[in-house]
């Protein structure tokens, strides 16, 4: 009499498709949990960058009389002999300036984590064309106008860094997507904080104006326009 071989042991299709659902379910409900806390991490990590770049721009101004601009960057020329770009288009060129005259001794602090600046720096700044190469900064600069800097002297609340510019445009918008909808933004008084980007990519005070509003009730007052320069995107 033929006796029946006795079946190896083995996983059910059906156990395998049930993991499968489980392990799914727990992935769609976990995901957005660990992208927010991604998010949380990231507008942290840059709130720290701009707290070094604050102390920096504040050693800038003892040692130039201001912050980075058109100006300083002919004294820093003279007092260093640097051959870096120090004015220009970006945020990146005026940068530069406490790279080679004050304070900046690292280009980590520069970068922040955003759409056009997914990658860290390298930190190599040995040459003029590594130095805050495109796509290192993730942060723009506010200056007075296109070539006149704040200075440490002004009004505490006025703001002078900020991230993430939407596309790296200089247009005042942001980009929500980095930072679960908050901007980080450097203040004068050396403060940094988050604030509401909101619907239209716009960041407002307490006022009810856009961050580059002038006029009475606004940081800038009424003698001074604002001029924001946007990361260099790679």
């Amino acid at each position: 009499m033929e006796t029946e071989a006795p079946r190896k042991a083995g996983t059910s299709p059906v156990i395998v498709a049930v993991g499968l659902l489980v392990f799914c379910g727990f992935v769609a409900v976990s995901f957005p949990v660990i992208l927010k806390q991604s998010k949380a991490a990231d507008r942290t990590t840059a709130i720290s960058g701009l707290k070094f770049i604050g102390a920096c721009l504040i050693e800038f101004d003892t040692e130039y009389g201001g912050f980075p601009d058109d100006k300083t960057a002919l004294e820093v020329k003279k007092a260093t002999k640097t051959d870096f770009t120090l004015t220009g288009t970006y945020s990146n060129d005026y940068f530069r300036q406490m790279l080679a005259g004050g304070g900046g001794k690292s280009e980590k602090p520069f970068w922040c984590r955003t759409a056009q600046s997914p990658k860290r720096c390298d930190d190599d700044f040995s040459t003029p064309v590594r130095a805050l190469a495109a796509g290192e900064v993730g942060y723009s600069y506010i200056m007075a106008s296109p070539t006149q800097g704040l200075s440490a002297n002004g009004e505490p609340s006025c703001p002078v860094v900020v991230a993430p510019s939407y596309q790296f445009r200089a247009d005042w918008t942001f980009d929500p997507e980095p930072y679960a909808a908050k901007m980080v933004a450097l203040r004068i008084d050396n403060s940094a904080a988050a604030m509401t980007i909101d619907d239209d990519r716009k960041v407002h005070t307490n006022a009810g104006k856009t961050l580059e509003e002038t006029g009475e009730g606004t940081p800038w007052g009424t003698k001074i326009t604002p001029f924001l320069r946007a990361p260099r995107p790679r």
